[in-house]
């Protein structure tokens, strides 16, 4: 059962990254808060400054300028020693990477390498890591466990190789999980075969998850929550019914209009948004979404003027903020 208190609470984090044309700020003033036993799903096109928020929260940007607040459980993490994050990530708070055959060491069996992290953590001996490594192997039900803990990434599968990175996020039983594009490369079946597996592991410990993706669909299956990102900010934040059935952002339209329906013709041509994600180098003063916002391009010179000129701030009914001086709460057909 969800714990009302937030076991995640993220306020004003802005990235910054120096480059030589100029810093980019890829995150500007984000805030949310994900309590234990509740999963938020962080969308939005590439660039839109998903990863970079994962990344901020896990304290595992180089030569960036982070500043805000990050709270896990009652401790800032902004500001922490190297030393005292590796503590928690990990430990508290694990993630999920995009590309596991890239995260997983080649040289090291899988076994070692969820053995590894287990001892780091509670500095049991070897047998007792490797003990719980084909543990964790059979909890994400991986078959033969304890043959496979011999075996290297390249012997496995896409699917196998994500339960295995799923298996070494969960050794040490964290209470936050960030999953990032958990799901990217797999079929559908292998997909929904993952999204299952975190959805049960989070209803048996309570975790709180933060799923990043770009997959509405996968939102749909597995959030609570939704944040909405576009440009390095929050466009929408709602509970998952109410963002698809009265999206209130044009963005956030957008999307859900770029799904495709089963109700359509086999000839029908994929809807889009027009245009092109913003520069980041160059940030527009008003709302990010402006240039591309069809109702923008509807309303008149001085609400056009407004759109251009003046950054939105959030507001609307409770639980349900949106980014956009003309929000639209109204229902979608299903």
């Amino acid at each position: 059962m969800a714990d009302s208190a937030p076991l995640l609470s993220v306020w004003d984090l802005t990235v910054t990254f120096p480059t030589k044309h100029g810093p980019v700020r890829a995150i500007d003033s984000l805030a949310f808060d994900v309590p234990r036993g509740r999963t938020l799903g962080i969308v939005g096109e590439s660039g839109s400054g998903k990863s970079v928020t994962s990344l901020a929260v896990m304290g595992l940007h180089t030569g960036a300028d982070v500043t805000g607040s990050v709270v896990l459980d009652g401790q800032e993490l902004i500001g922490l020693s190297d030393r005292a994050l590796n503590g928690l990530r990990g430990r508290r708070m694990a993630m999920i990477f995009q590309d596991p055959l890239s995260s997983l060491h080649p040289y090291y069996t899988v076994g070692e390498q969820i053995a590894e992290h287990h001892r780091v953590h509670f500095g049991s001996g070897r047998r007792a890591a490797r003990a719980r490594a084909v543990e964790a192997l059979a909890e994400v039900g991986i078959p033969e466990p304890r043959r496979r803990a011999g075996e290297y990434p390249h012997q496995f599968s896409g699917g196998m190789r994500q339960r295995v990175m799923i298996a070494m996020a969960l050794a040490c039983e964290p209470d936050l999980l960030i999953a990032d594009e958990p799901t990217t490369a797999l079929d559908v079946t292998v997909q929904a075969q993952i999204l299952e597996l975190i959805t049960r592991l989070q209803e048996e410990r309570g975790l709180a998850v933060v799923m990043i993706t770009h997959d509405l669909g996968v939102v749909a299956r597995v959030a609570h929550d939704v944040l909405v990102m576009y440009g390095g900010r929050v466009a929408e934040q709602a509970p998952v019914d109410a963002l698809f059935t009265t999206p209130a952002h044009p963005y956030t339209r957008g999307l859900l209009d770029s799904l495709p329906r089963l109700d359509d013709p086999d000839d029908t041509p994929l809807r889009a948004i027009p245009g092109s994600p913003p520069s980041l180098l160059d940030p527009a003063p008003g709302c990010a979404f402006a240039p591309r916002c069809p109702r923008a391009a509807r309303g008149s010179e001085e609400e056009r003027s407004r759109c251009a000129a003046e950054r939105p701030v959030r507001s609307g009914p409770e639980g349900h903020p949106v980014a956009c001086h003309f929000p639209a709460y109204e229902g979608v057909a299903p």
